[in-house]
């Protein structure tokens, strides 16, 4: 399949910065890495919903280890014993 398209002035120089770099072979290759790059990013993209779960899981993780001891010792006094031994 061949696909032809037609750059702002603004796309062209972005993709001549990329040949000038040396990185890329043609400018089909400049596109083609462009398209993976967006598609990785739209396939795996944070939503507020995702920030908000993950702050929420955070959240109950440190209230529970707030109460977390053995017999008078607390986790933070546990860690400072194994480390004057």
């Amino acid at each position: 399949m061949s696909t032809t398209i037609r750059l702002t002035p603004h796309g062209e120089e972005l993709l001549k910065q990329q040949l000038s770099k040396g990185q890329y072979n043609s400018a089909e290759e400049v596109v083609e890495r462009a398209l993976e790059s967006l598609a990785g990013k739209t396939s795996g993209h944070v939503t507020v919903d995702k920030l908000k779960a993950a702050a929420e899981a955070v959240a109950r993780l440190r209230e529970s280890r707030r109460g977390l001891s053995l017999g008078d010792l607390n986790i933070k006094e546990l860690i400072e014993e194994g480390r004057k031994a």
